[in-house]
């Protein structure tokens, strides 16, 4: 699913009113009549319902006046407030402003009546006071009207196309269900707080031309992963699906690197070689080899990183002698950490967590969505930047976010079981890259899910994940 930023929704919006003649008084009216079907959908019947609609200043605003409009005469009760003066409304809201006295007689608001919050009796408040793209933190009667959403007791929140507040860095409002246009936006899914702030997501369209929605920012769909996961041919042998090389498991972290060779056999690698001497005790089916003397030869993809310990000259070696897809994790990316280092496309695939991440860019992470795009391209790899709402960035700019995911993984060995799985998926789907690393990180997220729902967000331990991943992955194949 494509995701736009804010940049790129105005700049769709100019194009669909200035070269398609689509006016933005046309846009405004159609989103009011998304949200009010929504409203119709959600709240049945709509003629018992008591309405608050908080209008800003801006378009946003604007939508909130149109659909008090729409919904004039159709609820129990209706109360519209604005945050702002009539002469300060955009020129669209101030259009609906006046159409809203006329046609229905309502003036709106300055302030919540007193008599609301206190009989209890509001059952939906719709937020219209800020849209997308905010810069900074709301304040004034803005910051007022936020805050007065959490003082209706019982009351369903509906924000129109972002949760008032989300992405500007300070109070946000927290929506039960937000009706966005077009596309989703960024800051639905990136957003300091966004999975809380946001609710359920609902996606609506309001007549702007479908080819226009382009972006390089995408939400991993797990209905695309379905064609690796299609039952194998009847003649299929070992051969077929790769040998995976696991390098790693020094003294002191043998479990590390066995653990990624276990992830990589149950994700379906056809072979497993690990250089840790304890991998035949996690599983009899892992090969082992020495740190000292491993070798290449045959090998279909190699994982380098779990439990390796400092290793630069090795690193430095791998990178100019593997000619196989890779995959760099944990000690491998601090061993590459401060050098000029480039990968060989979606061929070298590296998956830091925020504090590797650091170490790779030489300073804290600013921007998780532009500080991977610009380190893929860059460095010319596939970067894994894990998290909540992990994204996968790709040499060529496109970047995948990944929704799947529980606090339940937040425990020692969750990132070998990433790398294995992530190398095992690779081994059967060479020409595939992309769609392997963004199945296997969705994999990895939706099998913590489960792991949480059976075992507690307390009680999962890494391993446990793969005991999910049959699970996992009927849900897609």
């Amino acid at each position: 699913m494509t995701v736009l930023t804010a940049e790129q929704s105005r700049e769709i919006d100019r194009i669909t009113i200035e070269e398609y003649g689509v006016p933005s008084l046309a846009l405004m009216e159609n989103a009011a009549h998304r949200v009010e079907e929504v409203l119709a959908r959600e709240f049945d019947p709509l003629r018992q319902q008591s309405v608050v609609i908080l209008c800003g200043k801006g378009n946003n605003g604007g939508d909130g006046l149109t659909l008090a409009r729409l919904l004039y005469d159709k609820t129990a009760r209706l109360h519209v407030v604005l945050a702002g003066e009539p002469d300060e409304l955009s020129p669209d809201a101030r259009v609906n402003y006046q159409r809203l006295r006329e046609e229905c007689g309502i003036q709106p608001a300055r302030e919540i009546p007193a008599k609301l919050r206190e009989r209890r009796e509001v059952t939906i408040v719709v937020d219209a006071l800020l849209g997308t793209g905010v810069k900074g933190a709301p304040r004034g009667r803005i910051l007022d009207l936020i805050r007065a959403t959490r003082e209706f007791p019982g009351a369903k929140i509906v924000a129109i196309d972002v949760p008032s507040g989300l992405g500007g860095g300070g109070e946000v409002v927290r929506a039960d269900i937000t009706v966005t246009f077009t596309a989703p936006k960024v800051e639905h899914y990136l957003a300091p707080g966004a999975e809380e702030a946001v609710g359920r997501l609902i996606v609506t369209q309001i007549g702007i031309p479908p080819q226009l929605v382009t972006s390089q920012l995408e939400v991993s769909d797990p209905r695309g992963f379905t064609p690796l996961f299609q039952p194998r041919k009847r003649d299929s042998h070992k051969g077929d699906f790769g040998h995976v090389l696991v390098i790693g498991g020094a003294p002191g972290k043998p479990g590390a690197a066995a653990m990624a060779g276990l992830a990589a056999l149950r994700m379906g690698a056809g072979l497993v070689s690990v250089t840790s001497p304890l991998a035949t005790n996690i599983a009899p089916e892992l090969m082992t080899e020495t740190l000292d003397n491993f070798s290449l030869e045959r090998k279909t993809v190699v994982a380098v990183g779990p439990g390796l310990g400092p290793h630069r000259e090795l690193l430095a070696r791998l990178l100019r002698e593997v000619a196989v897809p890779m995959v760099i994790d944990a000690d491998g990316l601090n061993s590459i950490a401060g050098s000029d280092f480039h990968g060989r496309g979606v061929e070298t695939v590296l998956t830091p967590h925020p504090g590797e991440m650091a170490r790779l860019l030489g300073r804290a992470v600013a921007d998780r969505l532009n500080d991977a795009r610009s380190f893929a391209q860059q460095r010319n790899l596939m970067l894994v930047l894990k998290g909540n709402r992990t994204l996968v960035a790709l040499p060529d700019g496109r970047v995948f976010i990944n929704l799947s995911g529980s606090p339940a993984m937040a425990t020692g060995g969750a990132g070998d079981i990433l790398t294995g799985m992530v190398s095992g998926l690779i081994a059967q789907f060479p020409h595939e890259i992309p769609l392997a690393v963004c199945a296997a990180v969705w994999l990895h997220g939706r099998c913590g899910e489960l792991a949480a729902g059976e075992l507690t967000e307390q009680c999962v331990i890494a391993t446990d994940l793969l005991k999910y991943l049959p699970q996992a992955i009927r849900e897609i194949a």
